[in-house]
């Protein structure tokens, strides 16, 4: 099938945008939630083939399952991103930083696998953790928790095991940002930019078929109830 070209993203295309956005009310959405969304659907898909494959264990996850829900959201990853960057407006450096805490999430805790019941809780808590910890003015936990569909202190407690999960070690220096900008740069140029223009089709299919509702404190209710325990 032929991909329309505004659909391309380009290696380059996104260093621009990861280092010139521009802070504006009316910006479009970042291309790197794009990208990171196609990094983490190919995630899942990983996951759930090792999860096929291997053997049952008892008490597996430990202290990682708070971030699991009883049933898993109806949104899609690129949706989701979208909707956090649509309502709180944090730039593209957050998503990279908050890309970082998950990978280190991850490695810190090895038994701990990205999956469809936790990957939008992990979301909403690594990217207003990394909004608190790159920007200068936040909005509120609370505000949060209402864009990314949970109760307030449902969101304070994933914060706080979170952090201490993570033993507390958020600092991100410019050498790790830019490997990891690089790296995100390689999952478009090897592989990644079919993935992330299907993701981009599959957002504006699912836009053509649903009402966006603009105020998250009439809509959070409505969309997200799946996501609280």
């Amino acid at each position: 099938m032929a991909v329309s070209n505004s659909l391309t993203i380009s290696p380059r295309k996104l260093r621009s945008d990861l280092y010139s956005y521009s802070y504006q009310n009316n910006s479009e959405t970042p291309l790197v939630i794009s990208v990171l969304s196609s990094l983490i659907d190919r995630t899942l898909t990983r996951n759930e083939r090792i999860n096929r494959r291997a053997l049952p264990s008892s008490g597996a996850g430990g202290k990682t399952q708070i971030f699991d829900c009883r049933e898993i959201p109806d949104m899609t990853i690129q949706s989701y991103l979208e909707r956090i960057f649509r309502y709180t407006k944090a730039g593209p450096s957050v998503y990279v930083v908050a890309y970082v805490y998950i990978d280190r999430f991850c490695q810190t805790n090895p038994g701990f696998r990205i999956s469809l019941t936790n990957v939008h809780r992990l979301l909403i808590t690594t990217i207003m953790i990394a909004s608190k910890y790159v920007e200068d003015l936040n909005y509120r936990n609370s505000y949060f928790a209402k864009v990314g569909g949970l109760e307030t202190e449902d969101l304070n407690k994933l914060e706080l095991e979170f952090l201490f999960l993570m033993g507390f070690k958020l600092h991100v220096n410019v050498s790790v940002f830019e490997s990891y900008c690089c790296h995100l740069e390689r999952e478009v140029s090897i592989g990644g930019g079919y993935q992330i223009e299907k993701a981009l089709r599959c957002a504006e299919e699912i836009k053509s078929k649903q009402m966006i509702v603009q105020d998250p404190k009439h809509h959070h209710h409505h969309q997200f109830a799946q996501i609280l325990l």
